[in-house]
């Protein structure tokens, strides 16, 4: 018996139910498969009855238990692997788990860890079937596929952290705070409107960035449009370092401090282009690869320092830039710091 797990998100289920459907059907060139309630859902746990709803179909002869998550349920991969092998203890089936999208290091997270998954209209792998069939991979996707500029990313992250639960951002305020020019700030509401992020309406004679989806959900939706805020990593030479500088922790520092990972060896420290440029000009050595003695340091394309009052740098873009690593390590420590999310 398979068991195929749908992960919903915006979509009602039953058009995630139809379009997987309808994805067996054209790759695998069989009739469309009719789902059917699942009679022994009643024997499962409650914890599975409650997270889950189930129905039954047949595939290539297997029949297949479809458990559809309610629609406005977030689960992390690791909630979903646990419940999993829940499933797997009681009914020993090959698991397949189905969503509407994967963003790469889900993809990869899934397929190393040899967890069949179905993305209808992308990609269907079900080893355990023998079938590995890739068409493209699909992030979320917004109203552009264009990537937001460093500074839009930088006013965006800053509105979530800073005033998460506000309906109306002053974008005014957030690039002032950030150096930004007026130019930079009518370039960012334009880029965030043509997203479909926000809506910009007036009040009195400011102009405001008014969000009528909760934080989380903008998060998600500009995900496929964020790119991780670290333009290069170098290595400086420890002693050579300005004394009075106050860079905030990044990478694996960072998110060892939020989570259980274990801390490196040696710190690592975000900074602004310009931040490294001061430290080149006061005598700050540059060393041409790691060593006992060299500090890391990554260099950012926007100010580490979004949020106030913190060692670390904020946990959006901490996300942003460890988001394609394959360490199983790290990535059960993200999980830990999306739990953090203040929403």
């Amino acid at each position: 018996m398979l068991l195929c797990i749908f992960k919903v998100t915006k979509d009602p289920e039953l058009t995630l139910v139809t379009a997987t459907r309808q994805y067996l059907h054209e790759v695998l060139g069989i009739a469309t498969p009719q789902e059917k309630p699942w009679a022994q859902a009643d024997a499962l746990p409650y914890f599975l009855k409650d997270a889950f709803q189930f129905a039954e179909l047949e595939l290539l002869g297997h029949s297949v238990v479809l458990a559809i998550a309610p629609r406005h349920e977030t689960q992390t991969l690791g909630d979903i692997r646990t419940r999993l092998d829940k499933v797997r203890g009681r009914q020993d089936p090959p698991v397949v788990f189905v969503t509407d999208a994967l963003a790469s290091y889900e993809r990869k997270r899934l397929i190393e860890q040899k967890v069949p998954f179905i993305v209808p209209g992308n990609q269907l792998y079900l080893p355990d079937l023998g079938l590995d069939l890739r068409e493209y991979f699909r992030q979320r996707a917004p109203s552009t596929g264009t990537a937001l500029s460093p500074s839009t990313q930088a006013i965006l992250i800053a509105a979530l952290m800073n005033e998460p639960l506000a309906s109306d951002w002053q974008p005014a305020r957030l690039a002032a705070d950030m150096g930004y020019t007026s130019m930079t700030l009518s370039r960012a509401v334009r880029e965030l409107n043509a997203a479909g992020l926000v809506a910009t309406r007036r009040m009195g004679r400011s102009q405001c960035l008014h969000r009528e989806l909760p934080p989380q959900e903008i998060w998600e939706k500009a995900r496929p449009l964020l790119r991780s805020p670290v333009r290069r990593t170098v290595w400086a030479q420890s002693d050579t370092l300005p004394a009075n500088r106050h860079w905030r922790l990044a990478g694996l520092s960072a998110l060892a401090s939020a989570s259980m990972l274990a801390e490196p060896r040696q710190p690592v420290y975000a900074l602004s282009l310009s931040a490294w440029r001061e430290a080149l000009k006061s005598g700050t050595h540059e060393m041409p690869e790691p060593s006992d003695d060299a500090q890391e340091l990554q260099l950012w394309n926007y100010d580490p320092a979004l949020v106030p009052d913190r060692d670390t740098v904020d946990p959006l873009s901490l996300i942003l830039s460890l988001q394609d690593s394959t360490d199983d390590r790290v990535l059960q420590a993200l999980d830990e710091l999306k739990a953090q999310l203040p929403w």
